[in-house]
């Protein structure tokens, strides 16, 4: 006769207890979805009560499934409460969305782009300079004096935001089309992982406050991470057995398409290739390798049958598809003109854009008085990047597991090394920790060092020391010019600048051309016009410029600021800073 205690072993037993990780998992997904949930009701309570009617009731849910977490008993309970975080996540991530979907340049910029392609007109090369010049829409300054009125992405999210163009006039467009992409990539993602993992996936790209407002300024790089979903989840699988298969030619497919969205996706790519190809390498060597009786007799087939052949094949078809890919989604835009799409697609490396960012360029820009090597950081991110890939390459079993995050080190040494190089790809990350184990790895080809341990780790530093040394050689360069400002302050009607003369002394052998920009925080301002002075100054010459600021007026807090003047220069690359002195702070 069955009791209830029969029963309940019977439920237990066909529904086991989750791993306290899996609890834990799902617990810091709920609870990131609190951070920026108050800025988005407050903001809802001013402009459509009933969108924070929705986000209140998305606090109660919220407080439910931190309950839940805890108190479910059985796996597929939990399972069911990872998919109502979800359900809550993307319920606010639509609710930020109706709320501010402006963009901010890059949304612009697209929304732009893609009104070219509707109209039949070039993407890349024609200057539109009425989209900037408000708070919203910043202009990118290089350090050659001008600013970068062009579009420098590829166009994959130009193009499909052009048929929402026929329907939303305004940079919305854009924005729909990032949001739409970030939640599609978000559900691809947790369907990929493993159960216990799918509420991380919640968190990183939806909680924390993070990838959602990237997604609702517009930014491409949110339609290639989700794209690149697919591609790194379980990748040492792609090519088994010698076989690109539909799931590796979609992967491939995938790859080409985040190429065409964002720039970024290029930096994953030969990554990718070499992971795949170690894996495929050191499987073919260890399993079905042809016995030499069994080898074809032509000499040359014999060859390609050899595992280094047959996995370069396979890595060489990935390759093929994935570069198809990216060609046929550019052909039409390219077809419009070839050489400025080529330049528009370089632009975001070859603009000479100011320093900005959190990297190690802030040596130069914030904490010391400037450098005149300041290409020696552009030297040091190439390097480094070719000797990541080195070390991969000698050390596939070791770093195979982190190829997701190997890709963005170098842009901590570049002159633009802002935050969201790193963060917009952390999802992959987490994609791969869930489903490429370090054993995925234990088998792949790496070349053999007779080496010991503590040699290899003397060769794995060698490969990053060239990179090494031009970032120290950019930091420590002293700066090309001696800069000494007076400024001139009025009260009427508000306190701040409104011109400024700067005795200025090159201290170089070469001749340089300054532009000057003032800068109180991280942020340079607009360049400050030079209403006398020479355009350039011989080396070891002296003059004296003056200067006005944008809009004849530049704005100073009362009571003593920290306000810098700045002067950079294009060839070479060089930045000076000096302290605006103030007269209210020396008089006490």
């Amino acid at each position: 006769m069955l009791t209830l205690r029969h029963v309940r072993a019977g439920r237990a037993a066909a529904d086991p207890a989750p791993a306290q990780w899996h609890r834990g998992l799902t617990l810091l997904a709920t609870i990131s979805l609190f951070i920026g949930t108050r800025t988005l009701w407050t903001t809802a309570m001013h402009r459509h009560p009933p969108v924070a009617g929705v986000i209140s009731l998305c606090y109660a849910a919220i407080l439910v499934c931190g309950v839940l977490a805890l108190a479910v008993r059985g796996r597929r309970a939990l399972a069911r409460v990872d998919g109502l975080v979800l359900a809550v996540a993307i319920t606010l991530v639509v609710c930020g969305y109706w709320l501010d979907h402006a963009g901010s340049d890059e949304g612009v910029l697209t929304a732009q782009a893609a009104l070219q392609i509707l109209h039949g007109r070039p993407v890349y090369g024609d200057p539109w300079p009425w989209l900037f010049g408000t708070p919203r829409v910043g202009l990118t300054k290089t350090m050659a004096g001008g600013g970068d009125f062009t579009y420098g992405y590829p166009p994959l999210t130009a193009m499909i935001a052009a048929p929402v163009r026929l329907v939303i006039h305004s940079t919305a467009a854009a924005t729909l089309v990032t949001s739409a992409a970030l939640i599609i990539g978000t559900l691809v993602l947790w369907r990929l992982l493993p159960v216990p993992w799918r509420s991380a996936a919640t968190a990183v790209c939806l909680g924390f406050g993070m990838l959602p407002a990237y997604a609702r300024l517009g930014y491409p790089a949110v339609l290639a991470l989700a794209l690149l979903v697919p591609v790194v989840v379980r990748w040492p699988a792609t090519g088994a057995g010698g076989r690109l298969g539909r799931y590796g030619v979609l992967r491939a497919v995938c790859l080409g398409a985040a190429c065409a969205a964002q720039q970024l996706a290029w930096f994953l790519a030969p990554f990718l290739l070499i992971g795949v190809y170690a894996v495929r390498r050191g499987d073919m060597a260890g399993h079905g390798d042809p016995a030499p009786d069994a080898r074809e007799a032509d000499g040359d087939r014999a060859r390609l049958r050899t595992p280094g052949r047959r996995a370069l094949a396979v890595t060489a078809r990935y390759a093929g598809v994935a570069a198809l890919t990216w060609a046929v989604l550019n052909a039409y835009v390219a077809a419009l003109g070839p050489r400025a799409w080529a330049s528009g697609l370089l632009l975001p490396i070859s603009q000479g854009a100011i320093l900005h960012g959190q990297g190690l360029m802030g040596i130069s820009y914030y904490f010391t008085p400037g450098s005149s090597r300041l290409d020696f950081y552009s030297y040091a991110t190439l390097l480094l990047l070719l000797g990541l890939l080195a070390a991969l390459v000698l050390f596939a079993r070791r770093l195979g597991p982190a190829l997701t995050v190997l890709p963005w080190l170098p842009f901590y040494l570049s002159t633009r090394s802002q935050d969201g190089y790193y963060l917009l790809m952390t999802p992959l990350w987490l994609a791969a920790a869930a489903t490429v184990p370090a054993s995925a790895l234990a088998g792949a080809w790496q070349p053999r060092l007779p080496l010991g341990r503590r040699a290899k780790a003397a060769c794995g530093a060698g490969l990053l020391l060239p990179a090494a040394a031009c970032a120290a050689i950019a930091a420590a360069s002293p700066a090309p010019l001696r800069m000494t400002v007076t400024a001139r302050f009025t009260d009427t009607p508000r306190h701040g600048i409104t011109s400024a003369a700067v005795r200025v002394v090159n201290t170089t052998g070469t001749t340089l051309t300054p532009h000057f920009a003032s800068r109180a925080a991280q942020s340079a301002s607009g360049w400050w016009a030079i209403t006398s002075g020479p355009a350039s100054i011989g080396p070891h010459a002296s003059a004296t410029y003056e200067l006005t600021p944008p809009h004849g007026f530049r704005r100073v807090a009362r009571g003593g600021h920290t306000l810098h003047m700045i002067a950079v220069t294009g060839k070479p690359m060089t930045i000076t800073t000096a302290l605006v002195p103030d007269p209210a702070a020396a008089g006490r």
